[in-house]
């Protein structure tokens, strides 16, 4: 680890010793799910299993609650475990955001998901720059959003394995601060390996089956903290006491406050549009959606968009975390990171904080399994089969995708164990700024067919250009560059998320530019589907015919 802050942490838990009881149930639940992953293989298998289709999608076969489960484990992360109660542990009010842009994010994605779904399973679409190929007639678009996915989705999967180590960290794993850096890191590389295996043997079916272990596990740990620990801290009013009179206290920032207990008026245009940026973003990553696109049906999309909200009133309760970290005077070492996983470790009995962590670790192999893939998928059909080898086959993609998904992995444990924390958590802030750019393209390519290819390519140049030198120039008291995600918004003077602005600018230059090109007559591409495509269902005339491999030697059922 290159962290100071963790190599501190490091060092002080191994002074404590191995927290042996917990390491033990870690071990347990790591094993089992192991397993699961390596026997998922079997799972649901089709007779032709060498296609992108079953290896990168789960032969679209999925269930309301495979389904449900499988966005649960993608979408709550084990960092978002670990993230939002450390950023309400470190500056209060303005970690809440995460909380009303999951609510959000339901309504919106009721809108298009089900379209993307039907379009995508009628022309057997694989990834987004499928579709958007498809619909603009432009590969020079459809690359622009692959790689922007890719781009995106890297300190993402980075993140997951900051959470295992800020696992391994507590439990004492690793030595102390002088230790060799191969023995220091080795639990984690243990757990890369084994991700990167059983992902490479079963593809998506790997997370969808431990899934449903990862997102009981956090229920259950959830549900035990939010009643355990007040009761240990004299309840949720002297939780709260605590909290105000911590946040009252001198900041990083020199005349300021540490933070606030409530959001106040000077928060309010960087808190809301923070929380509506993120909302948008969220299903534009390549990872949400292929989860959405393994399901079997486009009612299996609309029924999800009712009950996945469960997971935000969880994303609630875990936020609280935060302030009991706080009451109960948790050592994090300098590292806000550790808040949660510390806090368990100090409130629970040995066996249930050992639950807790494999809660946290499991919630790290799902969504970076989920991840590895759908980057390895945008690879595979948008970089290698439209410009490397157009003629591949099948069986080609399917060992191409494979081998992509370890390499991806790779990049991302590199990324950790050679650069700070903070530099993968801004870079995973500004993979959100990026991945906003490619909405014009795609939820707006589902409702029109009105924007010109050429105008949505230079708006997305437009908005990735400015969203990149913003944040570049955002400073924090840590680091000169790329030190947060929001900046004064030009014209309106007030702070705001730096991404939304990008997004408001990349629509601008993408209708100017369409009135344009479309009044000098430029050509526009071929556009190869239908308005009945973007309601077609799997029992649909034609659907099932354009998709063997998605039906075929697939058993119904959940």
């Amino acid at each position: 680890m290159s962290a100071a802050g963790a190599s501190t942490a490091l060092a002080a838990s191994s002074t404590r010793g191995v927290n042996g009881v917990a390491l033990a149930v870690f071990v347990f639940f790591f094993l089992a799910v192991t397993v699961m992953g390596f026997l998922a293989a079997r799972w649901r298998k089709a007779e032709q299993s060498a296609n992108l289709d079953e290896w990168g999608l789960g032969g679209r076969s999925f269930g309301t609650w495979v389904t449900w489960f499988l966005l649960g484990g993608d979408l709550y992360t084990a960092y978002t475990f670990v993230a939002v109660p450390a950023a309400i542990y470190a500056a209060g009010a303005a970690g809440f955001f995460a909380v009303p842009y999951t609510i959000l994010v339901y309504p919106l994605i009721f809108t298009f998901l089900p379209r993307l779904w039907s379009v995508s399973h009628k022309h057997g679409y694989v990834t987004t720059s499928d579709f958007v190929r498809g619909r603009f007639g432009s590969k020079g678009l459809s690359l622009a959003v692959a790689l922007t996915g890719i781009l995106a989705t890297m300190p993402y999967i980075a993140l997951q394995l900051v959470g295992i180590q800020a696992v391994l960290d507590v439990i004492g794993i690793g030595g102390g601060e002088h230790t060799n850096w191969f023995v220091k890191d080795l639990p984690l590389l243990i757990a890369f390996a084994v991700l990167a295996a059983y992902t490479y043997s079963s593809g998506l079916r790997a997370p969808a089956l431990i899934a449903f272990v990862k997102d009981g596990l956090i229920y259950l740990v959830i549900i035990v903290a939010i009643v355990y620990i007040p009761i240990k801290l004299g309840g949720f009013d002297q939780i709260f006491h605590a909290a105000g009179k911590a946040f009252a206290e001198p900041g990083a920032v020199p005349g300021k406050p540490r933070g606030e207990l409530t959001s106040g008026p000077n928060a309010q245009w960087a808190y809301a549009t923070l929380a509506l940026g993120s909302a948008l973003a969220l299903f534009m990553y390549p990872h949400s959606i292929t989860a959405t696109l393994s399901s079997r049906s486009r009612n299996v999309i609309r029924r999800n968009t009712t009950i996945l909200p469960l997971y935000s009133l969880m994303l609630g309760l875990l936020a609280l975390l935060g302030f009991m970290a706080i009451k109960a005077g948790t050592d994090i070492q300098g590292n806000p990171q550790l808040a949660v996983p510390q806090l368990f470790e100090d409130m629970f009995p040995s066996w249930f904080a050992g639950v807790a962590f494999a809660a946290i670790g499991i919630g790290a192999l799902v969504p970076a399994a989920i991840m590895s893939i759908a980057a390895a998928n945008l690879f595979t059909r948008n970089v290698y089969k439209d410009f490397l080898k157009p003629a591949a086959t099948p069986e080609q993609e399917h060992k191409v995708a494979k081998l992509v998904s370890l390499l991806v992995k790779v990049g991302a444990l590199v990324f950790v164990l050679t650069m700070d924390k903070t530099v993968a958590i801004n870079f995973q802030l500004l993979g959100g700024i990026w991945i906003l750019q490619t909405l014009p393209a795609l939820v707006g390519g589902l409702f029109t067919r009105w924007f010109h290819r050429w105008a949505l390519l230079t708006g997305w140049a437009v908005g990735m250009l400015y969203g990149t030198l913003a944040a570049y120039g955002v400073a924090s008291p840590t680091q000169a560059h790329f030190g947060g995600s929001s900046k004064e918004i030009p014209g309106i003077g007030e702070i705001g998320y730096i991404g939304l602005t990008a997004l408001v600018l990349n629509l601008v230059v993408t209708v100017v530019l369409t009135f344009v090109l479309k009044a000098m007559k430029a050509p526009e591409g071929v556009d190869e589907t239908s308005p009945g495509d973007y309601t077609a269902d799997i029992g649909d005339e034609g659907v099932s015919a354009e998709l063997p491999s998605a039906t075929a030697g697939a058993p119904a059922g959940h």
